[in-house]
């Protein structure tokens, strides 16, 4: 029988969310980010730097596009959508270290994060559901 502490720290191991992930970001760590939506979804916007790879395209795209030692974070809309996991399993099956970020492209927006579409990189403001407004200092 697994225990508790083995069951979060598994689930930890091949998940992430929107603060962590862009945290890794704001590090300079090196992660691919992948957005495994549809082309309408990807056009309404995404987050920034992310690579486009629909999640029934990862299997024949990936190894040409995508280091095999590379870190891969995948996420899909929304917390009621299952792409995520698609695109998530399929980088599995080619053995790449894939975590999906939990919250999808819903939670990074909603959270501030910077999106990137046809006019550029923004932000959009911060539901105070789901985040806490930051004050911006000059650096």
């Amino acid at each position: 029988m697994i225990d508790r502490a083995d069951h979060f720290a598994a689930k930890l191991a091949y998940e992430t969310d929107a603060s962590d992930l862009y945290a890794r970001q704001k590090a300079g760590e090196d992660v691919v980010v992948v957005d495994v939506r549809s082309d309408e979804a990807w056009a309404q916007g995404r987050v920034a730097g992310a690579v486009h790879m629909h999640y029934s395209e990862i299997a024949a795209r990936a190894p040409q596009e995508i280091p095999s030692g590379a870190e891969v974070v995948v996420y899909c809309w929304s917390p009621g959508c299952n792409a995520g996991a698609k695109g998530a399993l399929e980088f599995a099956k080619l053995g790449y270290a894939v975590r999906e970020m939990i919250g999808g492209f819903e939670y990074w927006v909603r959270e501030g994060y910077p999106v990137e579409n046809a006019d550029g990189v923004h932000r959009r403001p911060i539901d105070p559901l789901t985040g806490v407004p930051r004050i911006r200092t000059r650096a």
